[in-house]
C-alpha cells in the first residue's frame, strides 16, 4: 500500500474533454445555488417547499441527495449549508441519514476525479512528499483518515482531493469517511431541525427562531463535536501503546 499508483494511459484528449465538461457542470450548479440557497430566497419559497415534500416525498429525497452528490463531489461551497437546510427540510432523522450517505458519495466522486484528473500531474510534481502520506497510510491503516474527518479546521474537499492522490482503496476511503463524516453530520442536521421556521429566522433573527434551550443544546452539540477529536486520538494513542503489551503477555 505504501507505492503510489502507476500512472494512468495518456489519453490528454478524452481527460482534456471530461475534465471540461466537469467543469461547466459545476459552474452551472454554483451559479444556480448562489441565489436559491440564501436565507431570504429559501424563506420566499418556504410553503412552496414544503407543499412539494408533501406531494412527493420520494422524488424530493431523491432529488436531494443528487444535488448533495453534485455539490460535494465537485467541491463547490455550500455543503455546510445543504447539511442545515436538509435537517430543517428532511427532520433529524432522516436528513443524517440522505446527507451522511450524500456526503460519502460526494466525496468518493471528488477523490475519483483527484486520482483520474490530477494524480499524474501532481505526482510528478510531488512524487516524494506522496510517497511518505503512502508510507503513513500503510502504517496507520485507516486511522490517519479517519482522524482527518473528525478535524473541523482541515476542509473536506481537501481530504478528497488528497486522499485520491494515494493508493488507498476506494472501498477503505468510503467506509472510513462514512464513519468519520458521522459525527458532523449529525451535529449540523440536528442544528438545522431545530429551526422551526425559515421565514421567522429571517425576518426576526436567530433569537426569535430558537428558545434559550434549543440554543443551548446546538452549543453544547458544537462543543462536543470539537472536542471529538481529541477525544478519539487520545483512544487511538492508547490503543497503540496497550498492543506491544498485550503482544508480550500472549507470548
Amino acid at each position: 500500500m505504501s507505492e503510489l499508483p502507476p500512472p494512468r494511459p495518456n489519453r490528454p484528449g478524452r481527460r482534456w474533454l471530461l475534465l471540461g465538461v466537469t467543469i461547466a457542470i459545476g459552474v452551472g450548479v454554483a451559479w444556480f445555488l448562489s441565489d436559491q440557497l440564501s436565507l431570504a430566497a429559501l424563506a420566499r419559497r418556504e410553503v412552496e417547499l414544503r407543499s412539494w415534500q408533501a406531494q412527493a416525498p420520494a422524488l424530493v429525497a431523491v432529488l436531494g441527495v443528487i444535488l448533495y452528490v453534485v455539490v460535494t463531489g465537485l467541491s463547490l461551497p455550500g455543503a455546510t449549508v445543504l447539511t442545515l437546510l436538509y435537517g430543517w427540510y428532511f427532520g433529524w432523522l432522516q436528513g443524517v441519514i440522505l446527507v451522511s450517505f450524500a456526503s460519502t458519495a460526494g466525496a468518493t466522486v471528488a477523490f475519483l476525479l483527484s486520482r483520474f484528473f490530477l494524480g499524474d500531474l501532481i505526482r510528478a510534481r510531488y512524487g516524494e512528499r506522496l510517497s511518505a502520506i503512502s508510507t503513513t497510510l500503510a502504517r496507520e491503516g485507516p486511522y490517519s483518515l479517519f482522524t482527518l474527518r473528525l478535524i473541523p479546521a482541515v476542509p473536506f474537499f481537501v481530504v478528497n482531493v488528497v486522499m485520491g492522490l494515494t493508493p488507498i482503496p476506494v472501498t477503505t476511503f468510503w467506509w472510513v469517511s462514512q464513519l468519520g463524516m458521522l459525527p458532523a453530520t449529525v451535529v449540523y442536521v440536528y442544528a438545522g431541525a431545530s429551526v422551526p421556521s425559515l421565514q421567522t429566522l429571517a425576518e426576526k433573527g436567530v433569537g426569535a427562531a430558537f428558545t434559550p434551550v434549543q440554543l443551548g443544546q446546538i452549543l453544547v452539540a458544537f462543543i462536543a463535536l470539537g472536542l471529538l477529536p481529541v477525544v478519539v486520538r487520545g483512544l487511538l494513542a492508547f490503543a497503540r501503546r496497550a498492543k506491544p503489551t498485550v503482544a508480550k503477555t500472549e507470548a
